[in-house]
């Protein structure tokens, strides 16, 4: 496979990827939480799909919950700062949101 025909966000992970599927989260500064859903989720960042425009390198909190159906219901979210490194139009008012997570928060 050519370089260039990986597409340039895939050229800057350093980490492994897993594929989820989660519901998410992200909590606005408003207060007011837009649903997505956790596409990958990796040690060094992951993706979202949500209705939310945010800006390259804006810090957003996010909130990723076990999978539906899950035998550990009661499990606690992990919430994360994410730093937006790139919004793509999915096409149906949704964005594709990949980032970096900056931190862990308990």
């Amino acid at each position: 496979m050519n370089m260039k025909d990986i597409p340039p966000h895939q050229d800057r992970r350093l980490d492994r990827r897993l594929p989820l599927g989660c519901p998410a989260f992200i909590a606005l500064r408003s207060g007011e939480r837009v649903d997505a859903t956790c596409i990958e989720i990796g040690v060094g960042g992951m993706t979202l799909h949500a209705a939310y425009v945010p800006a390259r390198n804006e810090i957003i909190d996010v909130a990723v919950l076990g999978p539906q159906g899950s035998p550990t219901p009661d499990r606690p979210p992990l919430i994360t700062k994410l730093e937006v490194l790139r919004c793509n139009a999915l096409g149906d008012g949704r964005y594709e949101i990949g980032g970096r997570i900056v931190r862990v928060v308990d």
